[in-house]
């Protein structure tokens, strides 16, 4: 079975290569759509192509994060690809089967062979602490250690699916939940590890700097982010925190209901994107 994960990227040299050695390992294709990244992103990724890469291309940013257009470019892509079964991911995150006998690709055809075509993730935010405070470097994945369990509501991020003859609707629920007729979802939720920033620094950079499309703006979207100011960047004590052993371990329990990063911004509704 075929699986390829939809990658939009913009900037992210510092997570690219670890996402993509990690979804080669988990069975999982990538077709990236890089947003004019100014960094060594594409390149990068480039060493990747016929090793998990299948593609690349260059997504038009005209100055501003225009998030809706490139959840429609996913919703394109999943149509007009070969594959099985596509997957939304960002190249922040860590995506797992239920368990670590099982390879993400296994996970999918598991639902596939039970007649289910849309599987669930399970996040798992993991942040820097005023301990230990700066990640930002390639052995993030190994130093930044302590996290949280969060669900605003379930299902959260349905973000994998089997190919449908018609189009797939990801921008509506801005790219948390697929949605097309006759879904059925698969009722074993998979993981997410989610590096959400490294640093205060880089939290700065990836929250506070990124210039917004004002149209989403006006819509309701990026309402979160769009607020945060550098003095709300407080890095949370290791106290509050879950220490990560393995992904065996990850503790689901008693999941927060909004990011501790962007409470001091105001909570978004469900309807819309951070």
């Amino acid at each position: 079975m075929r699986v390829i994960g939809l990658l939009a990227t913009y900037n992210e040299e510092r997570f690219i290569t670890a996402c993509l050695k990690h979804l080669a390992h988990q069975g999982i294709d990538v077709y990236i759509i890089d947003n004019e990244s100014e960094d060594q992103t594409v390149s990068l990724a480039r060493q990747f192509l016929g090793c998990g890469v299948v593609g690349i291309e260059t997504f038009p940013r005209r100055g501003v994060y225009s998030w809706r257009s490139i959840l429609k470019r996913k919703e394109q892509l999943a149509a007009e690809l070969e594959a099985d079964w596509f997957m939304h991911v960002d190249a922040d995150e860590i995506r797992l089967a239920p368990t670590s006998e099982q390879k993400l690709s296994e996970a999918f055809a598991e639902a596939d062979q039970q007649g289910f075509n849309a599987v669930n993730f399970i996040e798992y935010a993991f942040v820097p602490t005023r301990q230990s405070p700066n990640h930002d470097h390639s052995d993030y994945l190994r130093t930044m250690r302590w996290y949280y369990p969060i669900q605003p509501k379930f299902p959260h991020h349905l973000k994998a699916w089997k190919k449908q003859a018609g189009r797939v609707e990801l921008a509506q629920s801005g790219g948390h939940l697929v949605h097309f007729p006759g879904l059925r979802m698969f009722p074993k939720s998979c993981l997410m590890r989610h590096y959400m920033f490294l640093s205060a620094d880089h939290a700065l950079r990836k929250y506070v700097q990124r210039n917004y499309d004002p149209k989403e703006l006006a819509q309701g979207w990026h309402r979160v982010r769009s607020r945060l100011r550098p003095e709300q960047i407080v890095l949370q004590d290791e106290d509050e925190l879950r220490y990560f052993v393995s992904d065996d371990c990850l503790d689901p329990s008693n999941p927060l209901k909004q990011h501790p990063l962007f409470t001091t911004a105001g909570w978004p509704t469900a309807k819309h994107p951070l």
